[in-house]
């Protein structure tokens, strides 16, 4: 009798932990849900190797389907342009060598990753629009302009985002002098880019008169197309250190011709002078009734 009691009681305990353990794992798999399967990825095969046949007689080869005028169009460059800056890149960066995967396929050519790179930068498109024709992902052709424009800045940065020295500024003045221009330095130019998110404050201070917010792209280039200045801000940053960030470097004598022409076109300097010229004007013949 006792022993039968003994195992009742057992039998008893083991059925409310098994309905504890149940409940306890229905509430776990509440909280911690199987985890997804992972998709795979998707492979598509672009033929490569025929975008890089395609490319090359379309524009590198002795007769090209495409001659000098499209190629200019098309890479906003000249031929023996692109490839310098081409050789420079599969010889120096890694990134853009001619390689083979594990099965000895070649791997994406020199020019069909550098073209991805700077039909993104000609056409402003995104990484998407390359793949139909240079035969790459998005993914490698946003890595590819990635790449290209570090790249460039590591090869010719030295070279062509330096400061001028006076030896610039002068040669400058002499052409400048030699086509009719004397203290010419180069021609300036701007566009504004609409800012869509800009913030409701901030709204009247970037407006123009069409009403939209937009930031101002300042660039001067000379005579031989090299650009000495470039600016991409807003009225905040004209006086202060976020000139800086934007510009690529000026002679001190170029700057202040820069800086001055911006304090003259500021929109608070403009109102303060005209305020001032009113009120000496008031001041001089306010007080003729005639004036009046």
């Amino acid at each position: 009798m006792a022993s039968s009691s003994h195992y009742h009681y057992h039998r008893e305990d083991n059925d409310q932990l098994d309905s504890m353990f149940d409940d306890l794992s229905e509430e776990d798999g509440d909280i911690f849900p199987e985890p997804k399967e992972r998709k795979k990825r998707i492979f598509i095969e672009r033929n490569r190797e025929e975008g890089a046949t395609k490319l090359w007689n379309d524009y590198f080869s002795e007769t090209p389907t495409y001659g000098h005028r499209l190629f200019w169009r098309r890479f906003r460059m000249n031929k023996p342009l692109f490839m310098r800056i081409v050789n420079r890149l599969s010889t120096e960066v890694p990134y853009f060598r001619s390689t083979q995967d594990t099965t000895g396929r070649s791997g994406l050519t020199p020019l069909q990753k550098c073209t991805a790179a700077i039909r993104q930068l000609a056409y402003g498109g995104g990484a998407d629009t390359v793949d139909e024709y240079v035969r790459l992902g998005e993914t490698t052709a946003a890595k590819c302009l990635h790449r290209f424009a570090a790249g460039i800045i590591h090869l010719f940065g030295d070279q062509y985002l330096r400061r001028s020295i006076p030896e610039d500024l002068q040669r400058l003045f002499f052409e400048g002098e030699e086509r009719g221009f004397p203290g010419m330095i180069g021609s300036i130019d701007c566009m504004h880019w609409e800012w869509k998110n800009c913030p409701s404050a901030w709204k009247g201070i970037y407006s123009r008169g069409t009403g939209k917010p937009t930031l101002v792209l300042e660039a001067v280039a000379s005579y031989d197309l090299w650009i000495w200045h470039a600016f991409f801000g807003a009225p905040e940053f004209i006086d202060g250190e976020g000139e800086d960030a934007y510009s690529v470097g000026l002679d001190d004598t170029l700057r202040n011709t820069i800086d001055a022409r911006r304090r003259i076109q500021d929109t608070p300097t403009n109102q303060r002078l005209k305020a001032d010229l009113i009120e000496n004007i008031w001041a001089k013949f306010g007080h003729f009734p005639n004036n009046i």
